[in-house]
């Protein structure tokens, strides 16, 4: 099963970015997961989608396309999604044919606070909702206190957030399985 993550952070040093990583030693047998880079996304503006996509998101669209299933992994920014993520996902929500549609999608996010991105991931499900996705409701992966999780390698070392991580990931499998 091949997966598709988009991280909603550009930060290097980005606990999402941690996670994802982990996320990708993590993913159970018969799972692989590629990451997306969002960082060449230009500002959606429907001229210049009216005029050709870009090249960068026509190359994620054809990404989100060829993947079985996406995994988001995303920091939140004044309790919701990140502008870099938000725009992405208004570029992959145009026409022709929006890749999201009818994808497997689970999310997750880590934050430096104790809540760790639960109301960014609720403004997150509901844009995916517009999208039509099927998206994985349980577990829901919450890091936070991040800073606590992962050493200064960026490595996981929280070995209750590694289980929630690869439930959701066995979760997802289930899903696509499911959908088939």
């Amino acid at each position: 099963m091949k997966v598709l993550a988009i991280c909603g952070s550009l930060r290097k040093a980005s606990f999402n970015a941690m996670a994802l990583r982990a996320a990708q030693k993590l993913a159970p047998q018969g799972m692989t997961i590629e990451v997306a880079d969002i960082s060449a996304i230009p500002f959606y503006n429907d001229d210049v989608r009216a005029a050709g996509e870009p090249a960068a998101v026509a190359a994620l669209k054809a990404q989100v396309r060829a993947a079985d299933a996406l995994l988001l992994v995303s920091p939140e920014y004044n309790f919701s999604v990140p502008g870099v993520l938000k725009n992405t996902l208004d570029w992959m929500s145009r026409p022709p044919e929006p890749p999201f549609d009818g994808k497997p999608v689970a999310i997750m996010g880590a934050s430096g606070g104790p809540l760790g991105t639960a109301r960014g991931q609720y403004d997150l499900r509901k844009i995916l909702v517009y999208m039509n996705t099927f998206t994985v409701n349980k577990p829901e992966v919450f890091i936070g206190n991040a800073q606590t999780k992962f050493n200064a390698q960026g490595e996981l070392t929280d070995e209750p957030t590694a289980k929630f991580i690869a439930d959701l990931l066995v979760s997802l499998q289930a899903l696509k399985n499911r959908l088939k």
